[in-house]
């Protein structure tokens, strides 16, 4: 064949394909541009949220920004596929990117929450004890506030420093307080800071009252330890059970092709395996809930 040609056909689909990739961009952005329309108002609300979380995390990149580069990401894989790059590519190679794409960020944020109100948690004991002798010191809060803010570490630094400028702005400190709690999501925050809130209403040895909360706080997080490591065992047969279908399934396939066949051509063989996956699922939740011992 003619190597000319074979190069004017290449150009031709590659400048085809960019070509229906702007269309579909511009589409898109004309599309999700009218404010009057739900799409818009989908975006902005997930741009939004986005942000919120960010923002509680003291993370300061704006949502937009994220979202266009989940965006950036999913057009990339749909010209990928409308170019054939990965027509040998089994499906789920193509579904696995998607579905990463469009969780990722939600996820990440999730699970850095997690791990910042772990260490507020871990922290929290050492911050009311150090607030309880900044008061034997002082006898307002604000300036105990103010006073301890100066020796505490992050993550529980900034949430401080933040009720701090809350009160400079014209918040008072029970508002700042609650805010901070809000802020955090913290069950053992919020017991801690309405000790504190209680204490300054109905009045007492409020250092006092500081030091028994940072003691029984303390006492919850040992004991919460201890059932962590008793029920390790069972978290760890639970996620070994749970997976053992999911093994069976894929060995079965492997070894004896087409032996879920009668289950995947009729009616009733779905209806079965709707039914079987619901009991699997319903039996893990079962078992989460008998594991998870509140103090």
């Amino acid at each position: 064949m003619n190597l000319p040609f074979v190069h004017s056909i290449a150009l031709l689909r590659w400048g085809s394909l960019a070509a229906l990739t702007l269309s579909v961009v511009v589409a898109v952005w004309a599309f999700v541009d009218d404010r009057s329309g739900l799409p818009y108002r989908y975006w902005a609300h997930y741009c939004t949220s986005l942000e919120r979380r960010m923002r509680s995390m003291f993370i300061f990149t704006s949502g937009r920004t994220v979202a266009f580069g989940q965006v950036a990401v999913l057009f990339a894989i749909f010209a990928a596929r409308l170019a054939r790059v990965a027509d040998e590519l089994p499906g789920w190679c193509i579904g696995l990117p998607v579905t990463v794409a469009a969780l990722a960020p939600t996820l990440y944020l999730e699970s850095e929450r997690r791990k910042r109100v772990a260490k507020i948690e871990d922290q929290l004991d050492n911050f009311m004890l150090t607030l309880a002798n900044a008061l034997k010191a002082t006898p307002s809060i604000g300036s105990a506030f103010a006073g301890v803010s100066s020796v505490l570490e992050d993550p529980i630094k900034a949430e401080v420093d933040l009720a701090l400028k809350e009160m400079k702005v014209g918040s008072t400190l029970d508002q700042a307080l609650l805010h901070m709690a809000a802020r955090v999501g913290s069950r053992p925050l919020d017991s801690a800071l309405s000790s504190l809130l209680i204490g300054r209403q109905v009045g007492g040895n409020l250092p006092k009252i500081l030091e028994t909360t940072a003691t029984t706080l303390r006492e919850m997080k040992r004991l919460e330890g201890v059932i962590r490591t008793k029920t390790a065992d069972g978290r760890m047969q639970l996620w070994v059970i749970g997976a053992m279908p999911l093994v069976f399934i894929v060995g079965f396939g492997v070894m004896w092709p087409g032996y879920f066949d009668p289950l995947t051509k009729s009616a009733s063989g779905y209806a079965i395996l709707a039914f079987v996956a619901a009991a699997w699922v319903a039996s893990l939740v079962l078992a989460r809930k008998v594991l998870s011992v509140d103090i």
